[in-house]
């Protein structure tokens, strides 16, 4: 068993191994970890994932989850861990900067198994941002972080999910992230929807060999000719020509009206129509929303840009219901299912 003083050696063994690190003590990460890792699929995991956290405060969250859970949990003594141990005692519901420091170590801690070789992807359990912060972590989220541990300056957030009714994969990847919105006119540039379109069209590729793909618009109706906006006039739809007429192998459309891109989406997510291979959304919530609403429990939070596959469920750290027992771990399931499938 590895141990804070040490962790794994590289070897072909630890070929298609997960690192999992286990979000904030005070959320649900230990919960929806285990309970994923009770599931009949897991057990098939070969090898199985390397977590990374604290080993006193997982064992003593599966004893008390066991007395209320809802579901069945995965004994931490059958799994593997790096122990990072808490400076204090976490409370279920109520972070603190100690919880933060502790989620911004296992965080950093799992990247370094992975680009050491020791684990070939890594998933992450939510963190609080706020927690990150009372630390002295000042970052937008854990993909920031990441991003700076791999020397990478174009880590993308990409949501993807596959639908249990028809099969389809949805695909949306956030040209902006964890930013204001007053802010997202000013960071939409043509050089970030060419390399955010570049991102989508390589992960899309991976499913189709000509991809099709949508882009939202920023204001109502696309900016209705202007009227409701300019961005789209002014630049937009001109990037998307460009872009389309270097990239014979994709199939562009937009940008299009944001209340109506995903419709076809959700009905491809239903098996009643086809969807596009892709779509891209231009601030946070425009795409979050659709994602959320069609496969809130199979979404999963992919960062591509980096020398390996991140995956994370798309829900938060769900302080409001820690230590309940109630916490629903299919995100967390796809999340690992993704990370193996596609690392």
């Amino acid at each position: 068993m590895a141990n804070a003083a040490g962790s794994p050696a590289p070897s072909n063994s630890n070929r298609g191994r997960l690192a999992i690190a286990l979000g904030d003590p005070a959320g649900i990460g230990a919960e929806v970890t285990l309970k994923a890792l009770a599931l009949p699929e897991a057990a098939t995991l070969n090898p199985q994932p390397l977590l990374v956290g604290c080993r006193r405060w997982l064992e003593r969250s599966y004893a008390q989850l066991r007395q209320c859970s809802d579901r069945p949990l995965r004994d931490p003594a059958t799994l593997e861990m790096v122990d990072r141990p808490l400076d204090e005692p976490a409370i279920a519901g109520t972070s603190t900067a100690s919880c933060g420091a502790a989620s911004f170590d296992w965080l950093s801690h799992a990247t370094e198994l992975v680009l050491s070789g020791s684990c070939n992807a890594l998933v992450t359990a939510p963190i609080a941002k706020s927690s990150w912060q009372a630390a002295g972590h000042s970052y937008p989220g854990q993909t920031e972080r990441l991003a700076e541990l791999c020397g990478s300056s174009k880590a993308s957030m990409l949501f993807t999910a596959r639908s249990a009714n028809s099969g389809w994969r949805l695909n949306t990847l956030l040209a902006t992230t964890h930013i204001p919105l007053e802010s997202v006119p000013g960071a939409l540039t043509p050089e970030l929807i060419n390399a955010k379109l570049d991102a989508l069209l390589s992960f899309c590729q991976r499913f189709s060999s000509r991809p099709r793909l949508l882009v939202a618009g920023l204001n109502p109706h696309a900016g209705e000719a202007g009227l409701l906006g300019r961005q789209e006039q002014d630049w937009l739809k001109t990037c998307l020509k460009q872009w389309q007429s270097r990239h014979p192998e994709a199939e562009l459309q937009g940008p299009l009206a944001p209340d109506s891109c995903w419709l076809s989406a959700a009905a491809a997510w239903q098996g009643s129509g086809q969807g596009a291979d892709g779509y891209l959304a231009l601030y946070h919530d425009q795409g979050l929303i659709p994602v959320k609403l069609l496969a809130f429990d199979a979404a999963v939070n992919t960062t591509l840009g980096l020398p390996f596959l991140r995956t994370s469920p798309d829900h938060g750290t769900g302080f409001e219901i820690a230590g309940a027992g109630v916490a629903r771990p299919f995100s967390m399931a796809a999340a690992i299912e993704t990370a193996v499938s596609l690392g």
